[in-house]
């Protein structure tokens, strides 16, 4: 319905709403128990941050990496410049989970931006995904054990029921 395969899509009636973060606003303003922003104005602001930081930010690397590799010609020295950005973000995640379950103590609207991109590097590939961004995920985030947090945060968020 985007015209995009990997962009979600939510249809209700006659509405269609894409892009994450504004289909969990959505759903928060529609759904609000149990919240996916905190009660407090301070600690909901953070999470905004959090969440614009990642999709103005953190979303750029990987998906100007799948435009490089679509040219004929690619410049691998761009390519490697937009993974290192991507495997020094992993620090920033490895930070926010200390001392917590999920990216802002309670389940919420950054874990639920966040995970569907940090899952490949700590879950694969399904076998029958031959998404180059998927991929790109996977290659340019290695986590070699370096980052015991997050590998426990995807593995719990996996674990919450979802669509």
């Amino acid at each position: 319905m985007s015209g995009q395969s990997l962009v979600p899509v939510l249809v209700d009636g006659d509405e269609v709403v894409t892009d994450s973060s504004v289909i969990v606003a959505l759903l928060e303003e529609r759904y609000p128990e149990p919240p996916l922003y905190p009660a407090d104005e301070a600690r909901r602001a953070e999470v905004e941050v959090f969440v614009d930081w990642f999709n103005r930010l953190w979303k750029g690397p990987p998906n100007l990496i799948a435009d490089e590799l679509e040219k004929s010609d690619p410049d691998f020295a761009l390519v490697a410049g937009w993974s290192a950005q991507m495997a020094a973000a992993l620090d920033r995640f490895e930070s926010l989970l200390a001392g917590r379950d999920y990216l802002f103590g309670e389940f919420g609207a950054a874990d639920c931006i966040a995970f569907p991109f940090l899952k490949y590097p700590v879950l694969g590939l399904p076998e029958d995904d031959d998404e180059l961004f998927h991929r790109i995920l996977v290659e340019h985030m290695p986590l070699g054990g370096r980052y015991p947090r997050l590998d426990a945060w995807v593995r719990r968020v996996d674990l919450r029921p979802r669509a």
